[in-house]
């Protein structure tokens, strides 16, 4: 089996991040939780349950992604996939094993879960977040042809490739960065069909207005930039 890396980043989940780390399967190597200035038990619980802490104080799912990429850089054994889960417990983590394998059997550089309507809990997402997503995707069909159909968190990307994209993004717009960075490079990529379920907890992004607007605002910015690239 190859090394494999997992990415949570984590802002006040100490309720959802023990089931989250529990569910992951047993072939993966590292666990990482990056608390993003959490003010709860979000840290002491994943250390509890066997992860890696790391704590970045910088508000932003980017910044906290960041944060576990510059850990990796440290080891002296570096992973062959990184794989990226939210710690709200809206994943199923026992499905990491789908999201793995067009990598190691396809040679598939980046494989993102869709959160499918047919397997997603009602309420799970958004009305904003199904229009954001629709919107996006689209989008990214008109400048770029590609086939994305979702910007789901659930994902897992080769390390090099990884490296390659030179991720820069500190808050919103880090998942729609990489997938446009990898269309842009014409990495190849799959999308597995996920289930997805309520999260445990209010969303940060979602759940709240100035949240959702920012988060669109930049996934826009994003897109538009390398349009006209």
């Amino acid at each position: 089996m190859p090394n494999i890396k997992v990415i949570i980043p984590a802002y006040n989940e100490e309720e959802s991040i023990p089931l989250v780390i529990k569910d992951i399967p047993s072939i993966v190597d590292e666990i990482i939780v990056i608390s993003n200035n959490s003010t709860d038990n979000t840290e002491i619980n994943a250390k509890n349950a066997g992860a890696t802490v790391l704590v970045e104080n910088r508000k932003g799912y980017g910044f906290a992604c960041l944060k576990g990429l510059e850990y990796i850089s440290q080891q002296e054994k570096k992973p062959d996939i990184v794989v990226f889960l939210d710690g709200d417990y809206s994943d199923y983590p026992e499905e990491l094993t789908k999201i793995i394998e067009p990598i190691i059997t396809d040679n598939i550089d980046f494989v993102i879960g869709s959160r499918v309507k047919e397997l997603r809990e009602t309420g799970s997402m958004t009305t904003p977040q199904i229009f954001g997503n629709w919107l996006a995707t689209s989008l990214m069909g008109l400048f770029f042809k590609s086939t994305f159909t979702d910007l789901g968190p659930f994902r897992a990307i080769k390390y090099t490739k990884l490296l390659g994209l030179k991720m820069e993004d500190k808050t919103y717009g880090w998942t729609v960065e990489m997938q446009l960075k990898v269309l842009k490079q014409k990495l190849s990529y799959r999308e597995i069909s996920v289930n997805y379920r309520n999260r445990i907890g209010v969303s940060k992004v979602s759940g709240t207005i100035k949240g959702a607007i920012f988060a669109g605002v930049k996934i826009l910015t994003w897109i538009f930039k390398y349009s006209f690239k």
